[in-house]
Parts: C-alpha cells; sequence; structure tokens
C-alpha cells in the first residue's frame, strides 16, 4: 500500500504550493486510520529537504515518487521511493530513501545494529538507519514476485537532515559497515552527495510504473531465501528431528497443502513437555514450508527464543535477512485475514491477550494469530505458565478456532530430547515441587545428573567446568532487583548472598542471545531469557520465593523482585479475588521453577537460599539412590554434593 504517490514533477507541484502534506494526511486518513501530529510535522519537514533534492533538471520529471509505502505482512513503512531506469533497456530502479529527524545517535555494544538515540522526548533503542533501509530493500527482494521476476534494482541509503556526522560518529562504526555498503547514509551538509546518488540510477523516467507493479507484487519468498535457509538447516546439529517429531512435521506440512487446495484455515494444537523438541521442530517448518514457497513466520511473545534460534539457523553469517522470518507476538493486531500461509507460535502458552507497550491493542493474540494465518501450529505447554500476562491455552484455541470456522486438529510430542531423555526426571520435579503427584516421587533416571549444593560458591563451580563447549548456564529465581543501572556490565552483581559472600551479575541488558553468547558463563540468566532454550547443564539458585517446611513446599510472591512483572497485578487481585490471586501466584511460581529445573539435558545443579528447601531436596534425591539400590539396577546414581571431590573442577 502506497500513501502518495506521483511524478517527480507533480511532488514538485505539490511541495512549492504546499498541498503535499494535505494530500498525504487526507491518504493516509483514508487507507490506515488516524495520524498523529509528530508524524504530520516529520512529513512537513522532511519533504522540504526531498523538494531541495528532487529540484534538478537532470532527474527527469516523470520519475515516479512514492511516499509511505507499507511493505505487505509487515508494520513496515518506507519513508520515500524514487522509480525510473538507469539507461533505456536496463531493468527498473527503485532509491528508497529512509528519512530521519536525529540530530544525536549513540551505539549500543553487543548489539547487531542497534543504535540509542531519542525519540519523542524518550531515550530509545533503534536499528541504525542504514540497517533500516538495507532491511526494506531485503524484505521486498525476498518476498515481492515483481521485484524478483522483474530484476528490479534496489538502492537503499538513509538520509539524516538535521544530523551533523563526525569522524569517528557512532553511526558510521566499522561494525556497522556491511550495511552502509548497501544503504549509504548522507547528513547534515550531504545534499549535493544524495543527489548524486540518486542521479547515478534514475537516469530515465518510468511514469510511476515500477512503482505500481511492486505495490501489486504477489507475495512470495524468493528461490534465493529458500535456498539460503535450506543450507543454514543442512547439517546445523541443533535442528535434527527425530521420533515423534517427524510425524508431526509431516502432519503439519499436509496441513499446509490442504489449507491452500482448500482455501480453509488449519489449526494445529501441538502439545508436549518441557524438552520434547518443540522448537526444533517449530525451525523445521518455517524453513520446510518456505521451501515451498510459503511465506512463514516463527512467532513467541519471549524475544529470547526468537534471537537464539535466528542467530544458530544463521551460523555465524553477519548479514542476515532469516530476522524478518522470526516476530513477536504482538505483530499481529492489524494483520490482513489469511496474510500469512503459517503461522508457528512457540511456547504458545506466553500468548497474552492485548499486545503493545502497554497492553492496550488489539483484542487477543490468540485470535489475531488465527485470523492471519491458513496454517496456524501453536506449542503448547500450559504448564509453563509464568506469569500473570499469560494467557495462552487449548480452551482458548479451540474457542477461537471454532469461531473462525476453522478446522483443529492436535499431536503430542511425547519424546524427551532434554534431560537425557529421561521422563522419569521430568515427573520427579512436578511431583518435588508438588505440583502434581506422580508415579516417579522416587525415579529421576540413570543418567541424569542432579545434584544439590549446600555452598553457591561451589555450584558455580561445578556449572563453569561443565561449560567446555558454552552449553552450560547459571539460572535464578527473579528474586533480586535489575536495577537500570549496570545492567550492561558483567561486573555488577545483582545477585547477592552476602552470608555466603557470594555474587553474580544478571545476564546483560546490551544482548540479546544471552544463551549462546561466549562469555556469559559469568551471569545469570531467569526465566524470561531461559524459557523456550536448552543447555547441556544448567545451575539454578532457588530464591526466597520457594521454600518447604516439614516436607511441604510453600511460595512467597512477596520475596519476587520488583522488577520481575511477572506477578504484576496481583495485589489488585488479591483484593477482588484473594482465592484465585494466591493459587495463582502459586502456580506461576512452581512453573517458574518447574521450566528452570528443566533446561539442562544432562544434568541440573542446584543451591537454595532456604535450609528448609535444601533438606527437602537431599532427601528427596536420596530417597531416588534408595529406591535404585534396592532394586539393583542403576549404575550412575543422582547424588548431593557434600565434598569438592563429588563433582568436576576447572
Amino acid at each position: 500500500m502506497i500513501v502518495y504517490e506521483a511524478t517527480k514533477s507533480g511532488f514538485l507541484e505539490d511541495v512549492f504550493h504546499d498541498e503535499l502534506v494535505g494530500n498525504i494526511v487526507n491518504n493516509y486518513e483514508a487507507k490506515v486510520g488516524g495520524i498523529n501530529k509528530s508524524e504530520v510535522r516529520s512529513w512537513d519537514n522532511s519533504m522540504q529537504y526531498m523538494y531541495r533534492i528532487l529540484s534538478d533538471n537532470t532527474i527527469p520529471d516523470n520519475a515516479g515518487v512514492a511516499i509511505e509505502f507499507k511493505i505487505p505482512h509487515t508494520s513496515k513503512r518506507v519513508d520515500f521511493l524514487i522509480s525510473g531506469r538507469k539507461e533505456e533497456t536496463a531493468p527498473p530502479t527503485v532509491v528508497i530513501v529512509e528519512l530521519k529527524q536525529w540530530e544525536t545517535a549513540e551505539k549500543v555494544e553487543h548489539k547487531e545494529a542497534i543504535v540509542r538515540t531519542p525519540i519523542r522526548q524518550r531515550l530509545v533503542e533503534t536499528t541504525n538507519p542504514s540497517y533500516q533501509a538495507w532491511s526494506y530493500a531485503a524484505l521486498l527482494h525476498d518476498y515481492n514476485a515483481t521485484v524478483q521476476e522483474e530484476t528490479i534494482d534496489l538502492k537503499p541509503c538513509a538520509y539524516l537532515h538535521n544530523y551533523l556526522l563526525t569522524e569517528t560518529d557512532p553511526l558510521t562504526d566499522t561494525s556497522y559497515a556491511p550495511y552502509i555498503a548497501d544503504a549509504p547514509i548522507f547528513a547534515k551538509g550531504d545534499a549535493g552527495r544524495l543527489r548524486d546518488f540518486i542521479k547515478r540510477y534514475v537516469v530515465h523516467g518510468d511514469d510511476k510504473e515500477t512503482l505500481y507493479k511492486v505495490e501489486q507484487g504477489k507475495i512470495r519468498p524468493s528461490k534465493s531465501l529458500q535456498d539460503s535457509l535450506n543450507a543454514m538447516l543442512q547439517g546445523n546439529e541443533a535442528f535434527v528431528m527425530i521420533d515423534d517429531q517427524k510425524v508431526v512435521y509431516e502432519e503439519a506440512l499436509h496441513l499446509a497443502e490442504r489449507a491452500q487446495r482448500t482455501n480453509t484455515t488449519q489449526v494445529l494444537v501441538v502439545n508436549g513437555g518441557p524438552g520434547t523438541g518443540k522448537s526444533v521442530l517449530a525451525v523445521n517448518l518455517l524453513v520446510a514450508v518456505t521451501r515451498q514457497g510459503l511465506v512463514a513466520q516463527y512467532v513467541t511473545k519471549n524475544a529470547a527464543p526468537r534471537h537464539v534460534y535466528a542467530a544458530k539457523l544463521k551460523k555465524g553469517f553477519k548479514k542476515t535477512r532469516i530476522d524478518n522470518l522470526f516476530k513477536g507476538s504482538g505483530s499481529y493486531v492489524d494483520a490482513e485475514e489469511n496474510a500469512f500461509d503459517a503461522l508457528l507460535v512457540d511456547e504458545a502458552h506466553r500468548l497474552n491477550e492485548k499486545s503493545g507497550m502497554f497492553q492496550h491493542l488489539g483484542e487477543d493474540q490468540t485470535k489475531e494469530l488465527i485470523h492471519a494465518g491458513r496454517l496456524v501450529v501453536f506449542f503448547m505447554d500450559e504448564h509453563q505458565r509464568v506469569t500473570l500476562k499469560d494467557a495462552g491455552s487449548n480452551e482458548r484455541i479451540q474457542r477461537f478456532a471454532a469461531a473462525a470456522g476453522a478446522e483443529i486438529s492436535y499431536a503430542e510430542l511425547a519424546s524427551q530430547f532434554r534431560c537425557s531423555g529421561s521422563d522419569g526426571y521430568m515427573a520427579w520435579v512436578d511431583d518435588v515441587l508438588q505440583i502434581r503427584e506422580t508415579a516417579n516421587q522416587d525415579v529421576i533416571g540413570t543418567d541424569y545428573d542432579v545434584q544439590v549444593f549446600r555452598d553457591p560458591h561451589e555450584l558455580y563451580e561445578a556449572v563453569k567446568a561443565k561449560n567446555t563447549n558454552n552449553k552450560a548456564r547459571m539460572l535464578a529465581g527473579y528474586c533480586w532487583e535489575w536495577p537500570k543501572d549496570g545492567r550492561d556490565d558483567s561486573d555488577v552483581h545483582e545477585i547477592v548472598l552476602e552470608e555466603e559472600g557470594f555474587s553474580m551479575s544478571w545476564n546483560l541488558g546490551n544482548s540479546d542471545t544471552w544463551a549462546v553468547d561466549p562469555d556469559s558463563i559469568v551471569e545469570a540468566g531467569c526465566i524470561h531469557t531461559s524459557q523456550g532454550l536448552e543447555f547441556d547443564y544448567v545451575g539454578v539458585i532457588i530464591g526466597g520465593d520457594l521454600y518447604a517446611e516439614d516436607g511441604v513446599v510453600h511460595t512467597n510472591p512477596a520475596a519476587r523482585a520488583k522488577s520481575d512483572q511477572s506477578l504484576r497485578g496481583i495485589k489488585k487481585m488479591r483484593k477482588e479475588a484473594p482465592a484465585q490471586a494466591d493459587q495463582l501466584a502459586d502456580e506461576i511460581i512452581r512453573n517458574t521453577y518447574r521450566t528452570l529445573l528443566t533446561r539442562g539435558q544432562k544434568g541440573c545443579y542446584i543451591y537454595c537460599t532456604d535450609q528448609g528447601l535444601t533438606n527437602y531436596l537431599e532427601a528427596r534425591i536420596k530417597a531416588t539412590e534408595d529406591a535404585f539400590s534396592s532394586t539393583n539396577f542403576f549404575d550412575k546414581p543422582a547424588h548431593v554434593a557434600e565434598e569438592p571431590s563429588d563433582y568436576d573442577t576447572t
């Protein structure tokens, strides 16, 4: 969708007669809806600069001009486009200009292509303008059939007309060089250089024909994107499927084909506990569906799995287009019906009702996803609900699917890929946390290494010793504050156990990939940065929100840090419905530790701040040893670490 389009001469006339912004506003309100005053001011300011840039007789009068082009299936809008041809017989060219009002910016360390700048009187993190312009071109190249078939040459750039570049400017730091090479930055005083950039590619006009074709272009993934994804997946051990994953994989592909053939909406609910391979299956389906020429996206509420799986998939490629395939669950508020051929919703139990920073957008994320996809696969584990806002459930999916007239199917993943394939350990954790009674109260499994430590230093050293391949991590319950100052410095220790003389940092705020960062063993992840991910070994510090008395496990919501949003709203709920509020808070805390304690594929090491809980866990582990000893069929018992010789040391 294009809000405003004209030839160059028409654009210049509209600006000269002060009619341009009025035309943009009218078209925007008719095509999109409400508009805020800051956008109007931005247009009024930036278009004066573009007027001067295009006021050159050598830029053809019949070159196409478009303002506010919304890229289909995204919320992204391209500020300014100019179309034409470099030579009369050459393929068409579209110059993409990202316009910014910025005056200052600073680099954000450890985050690819991210900068920090004041926007609406608030300092925010956003993408480097060069990356932004490049990503728009990448989206059009990868998903617009007209761009692919007619080999339209896309030339992105960024124009920061209020920004004075310095010799060592953060915007042109060497870390952004790959993007700047494809999408140069023009700043204050660079009007002549930007004009020359446009003149280099738009020598002959096209009477807006190219813009019309791009706007009407069919949406489908390019062959180059399909091939790149397939190559990234091949031989990548992180995404190998086995057992019942393959069965569900084939069923999902069958439903994708059925949705296309019968013009129906298909919903598949895949239930599975921790370690059953839900995320691996989701990524495999993302690649397979895209390879079939269908438009697919991997969706999670939690940002950590999106960033980590994207990083694993691209296998070290810095400049990648696959980030466009990984989206947050709040991205579909305004999506058109059946806009996507497939949406693969991981951690579906974490879906919210409303979207946006202040939870005020849309109606319900589950409903929006079913509306937006022809095939929607929900990967679900209702026992991993860990915040008050988590609203995803089988009942909710069934209700919205029925209301939409969708056909719904169910599948289950039972095979364990985490905890050494030990269903026993999973059930044991549920029994120990008193989430549910199981038949595995004294069964862990022969190959899973679970230990309780009385000294947090020893716990940390044991986990660090297991980190030989960067697959061991420290985790903690959210019982320690995460103040803004120091969030980007691992030498600032927020987790402090004073009596034990132990402290460490929370995962850093300036990294989206803590789970795979090479040096993050010195930091502890929380539920929000570890859920949906897995490691070989984890060390879990259980805080004061979980304790035990006389063999009974209790929860204490008051021990949660104020900076944690998981229980936000519980006080208000307790005034209105105290019993329900207490039950919900209790469930969330137990589910949180259930999730943390099941992140390790090979082992879990535990330290408790509550002595009663330490004694309780030691007794439960001792009971498993006794049970196995009496039956004589275990070789490698789980045990409590009492002496340094009980575990590996560095």
